[in-house]
């Protein structure tokens, strides 16, 4: 089968990267498998297994897509979708708070993504866990992890210095943030306990989790995975987080404990050694890993090739939220 696969991010991700990790990842699955992968995407990107092409934002994505290409995999759904002469389907990666239809052949990452816009079509993200470090799970466990843009509120980093606070000598580090950010309304941290490390990846981010006894992740919106999560898992680290979006679904009670009570995940992170490394790693790399994601979209590749339409009305947010944040006891 011959795929395009549209992402407006430069591939491979640099540093941390989001739904340009996820895109990578399912492109090699499926060149793998043995499918032509091409990827249009945004220009600075490179790859080793499939074809480059450089997508024009100011131009008619329609009109990009080669006439020799099967099946289009969107991973944002441009306003001339409708107009793509091939079959496609569309990953929504994101939410948005309005009751604009999505396509018919729209994904969602989550079951309760997908249940918040009257759909149940979903594939979870998935990683190749062989680009990772391999995990020492007897390694000592020295501090808590956050992980993820600390300036984007809805992740309430505060929530999880909060949290740290609350514990008699627990510290945190903050992967993904500053201890000043003025977007933040000049949020200034000046906890020992907590440090910084700003957008880091690589070897060095697998160092940190490592060494970590957990991810505090107290999340103000309905998260719709959240890669975080499943790295946090994969080095051993159990999810101390609110019980928003897809964290229901994910973390369960041998990986982790949710409330939206700062005072709550305190008490249960002085308690969170009772939780084995070993379950929570094994949980990941088994059921969170591209291979499984690439074989679950394959399957929905099958029902478009064959004239399918994936959701039998066009998706459509149910309730809009009009609060800013979800609740949260701080």
């Amino acid at each position: 089968m011959k795929i395009l696969i549209v992402c407006k991010e430069v591939i491979p991700a640099r540093l941390y990267g989001g739904v340009e990790r996820v895109v990578w990842y399912l492109g090699r699955e499926l060149a793998g498998m043995g499918h032509e992968v091409t990827f249009l995407v945004k220009d600075g990107s490179v790859s080793n297994f499939a074809t480059i092409r450089h997508l024009d934002m100011s131009g008619r994505i329609a009109d990009q897509i080669p006439d020799s290409i099967d099946l289009v995999h969107y991973h944002f759904s441009p306003e001339d979708v409708a107009e793509t002469a091939k079959p496609y389907l569309i990953t929504i990666h994101g939410n948005r708070n309005d009751q604009r239809e999505h396509d018919r052949n729209a994904v969602f990452v989550s079951k309760d993504h997908a249940s918040r816009y009257g759909s149940d079509v979903y594939v979870y993200n998935g990683l190749d866990w062989h680009d990772y470090s391999i995990p020492d799970l007897s390694m000592p466990r020295r501090y808590f992890h956050f992980l993820g843009k600390a300036a984007w509120r809805v992740k309430n980093v505060q929530g999880a210095i909060d949290t740290i606070k609350k514990t008699h000598r627990e510290q945190l580090k903050v992967l993904g943030g500053r201890r000043l950010n003025i977007k933040m309304g000049l949020r200034f941290t000046l906890s020992p306990r907590v440090s910084f490390y700003g957008m880091i990846g690589g070897n060095r981010k697998d160092q940190l989790l490592n060494h970590s006894k957990g991810l505090i992740y107290p999340v103000r919106w309905h998260e719709p995975f959240g890669l975080a999560l499943i790295e946090s898992l994969y080095f051993g680290c159990p999810v101390f987080g609110t019980p928003y979006g897809a964290l229901p679904e994910l973390i369960n009670s041998e990986v982790g404990h949710l409330s939206n009570s700062a005072a709550t995940l305190a008490d249960v992170i002085e308690n969170s050694s009772e939780l084995s490394p070993g379950i929570c790693h094994e949980y990941a790399r088994d059921r969170f890993n591209s291979k499984k994601m690439a074989t679950s979209y394959m399957d929905i590749y099958e029902r478009v090739l064959a004239g399918g339409v994936l959701n039998e009305k066009p998706p459509k947010l149910k309730e809009i939220q009009h609060e800013k944040f979800l609740e949260w006891s701080g």
